[in-house]
């Protein structure tokens, strides 16, 4: 393949593709007898992205599923709510992305108002907390052995379910999601790699990732975070085991020499280890560990949601990454405003004195809990501003060049910026309909117009022209 009319750094230039790896660069490239020649428009051939934090089968599970988030209100909600139920016959009715901002701490009684006869249930956006209805515990509880993890008041049930996926999962006995609809719509954004970071990932999980990149259902390459039971496995050719994920909660913070003798584990088992820190608890504890235990280059703290000035010194002596997600700002910063203090407002999900500091930043859709497009996310680390045109945070801005890099750098060790097309390089690329000069002055507007995965297209916005 020869893609021609095209800007590789800013420069117009021609691109030749053999054997899924790039053969030359060079604006004097002559089309080869037989070949397929691509017209780049003019626009920008960038490194195909990397979404360095996401959820595989819970975005594929959430595309079927009913949004109860902002901007609906409780009635709203109710009404979406009960007209799923009433077409749903007497399957589930799935919601997710819920938010107190909509209704409150709703719980079961809440749902039974929605639908009394068809289970329900809910997903905070938090992605910790399940709501069920009276419908959903009767099925879920009929003929369930042993005691079941559903908070109880006053010995009631309320349908409300923390930190339940696995029991859930078994419960529901749902089958694997297919993978196909997820890896659609990272192809057509320019993906071309991602990190499932899911901290329960086990054998049975890996499996199934494996077998849906073999079966070419997951076009992306995939680096799986999870659990000890990934420790000594190999991977193969486009699947590789990544970091030991751990997920930290307030309430259940581990012992501290506990956990640090867990990091030490991980890194003398070859792996990197992943924390997800959301509060300043969180951050502080694996700080602590981590000067303890001693850091690995490939460490991360996932994130980084409330990072407070005077940490920021530490993550850089540490040298860990941080792994964030910048369109949280937009997608959920007028709430943020109304629900934190004031002052740190403006620590959370730092990017731009993070780098100023020599932190490695990177960044990942966090999908189903955020959007899954890329350029919609750089477009927010550029300005920083909510739904309703807040600024949060006027330091943590990046230029274009540094947003892009967020998602462009490489999948085991991002944020080193981005990587670059040369000769020799695997051909995972990503095509713009217009030139860098003009895209970085509104990353949110662009269009990818194809995507190639080792040579391979795996999305084109122009499948009859595109080519002669």
């Amino acid at each position: 393949m020869l893609i021609h009319n095209v800007e590789v750094g800013g420069r117009p230039t021609r691109l030749r593709i053999a054997g899924g790896y790039i053969e030359a660069i060079d604006a004097g490239l002559m089309i080869r007898p037989g070949e397929t020649v691509v017209d780049g428009g003019g626009g920008a051939l960038l490194p195909g992205l990397h979404d360095h934090h996401i959820h595989l089968f819970a975005f594929a599970r959430s595309l079927g599923s009913v949004d109860c988030g902002p901007p609906l209100d409780a009635g709203q909600l109710a009404r979406r709510l009960g007209e799923a139920a009433a077409g749903s016959g007497s399957g589930w009715v799935r919601g997710v992305g819920y938010h107190d901002a909509v209704a409150g701490k709703i719980d079961r009684a809440f749902l039974d108002a929605c639908a009394a006869d068809v289970p329900i249930r809910v997903q905070h956006r938090s992605g910790r907390l399940w709501i069920v209805n009276s419908a959903g515990l009767d099925r879920l509880l009929s003929g369930a052995v042993g005691p079941d993890p559903f908070e109880r008041r006053d010995g009631r049930l309320t349908g409300r379910l923390y930190d339940g996926d696995e029991w859930l999962g078994l419960h529901t006995r749902g089958e694997r999601p297919d993978l196909s609809p997820v890896s659609a719509i990272l192809s057509r954004h320019g993906v071309t790699g991602v990190t499932d970071t899911g901290h329960a990932n086990g054998l049975a999980s890996y499996d199934a990732l494996r077998a849906a990149h073999r079966g070419g259902e997951l076009v992306q390459d995939l680096l799986i975070f999870g659990s000890q039971e990934l420790d000594g496995l190999a991977g193969e050719p486009g699947v590789r085991v990544g970091a030991r994920k751990f997920h930290l909660h307030d309430n259940a913070l581990p012992d501290p020499d506990d956990f640090a003798r867990a990091i030490d584990r991980a890194h003398a088992a070859g792996r990197g280890v992943a924390v997800h820190c959301v509060t300043v608890a969180d951050l502080v504890l694996t700080l602590n560990c981590l000067s303890d235990a001693g850091v690995d280059p490939r460490d991360r703290i996932e994130h980084g949601s409330v990072i407070p000035p005077d940490l920021i010194d530490w993550i850089a002596r540490l040298g860990v990454t941080v792994v964030t997600q910048p369109h949280f700002i937009t997608e959920r910063g007028d709430s943020y405003i109304a629900d934190i203090e004031a002052a740190e407002i403006g620590w959370l999900y730092r990017a731009g004195t993070l780098a100023a500091a020599g932190v490695p930043v990177a960044a990942g859709s966090d999908a189903p809990y955020g959007q899954a497009n890329p350029w919609s996310s750089m477009q927010a680390a550029v300005e920083r501003r909510t739904r309703s045109g807040v600024l949060i945070g006027a330091d943590e801005r990046l230029s274009a060049e540094a947003a892009l890099a967020l998602y462009a750098g490489a999948p085991e060790s991002p944020g080193g910026g981005c990587r670059r097309l040369a000769p020799g390089g695997e051909a995972d690329l990503c095509l713009l309909d217009r030139p860098w000069a003009i895209a970085r002055n509104g990353l949110g507007d662009v269009t990818v117009k194809l995507t190639l995965k080792a040579g391979r297209t795996v999305w084109t916005s122009e499948p009859s022209s595109a080519r002669r």
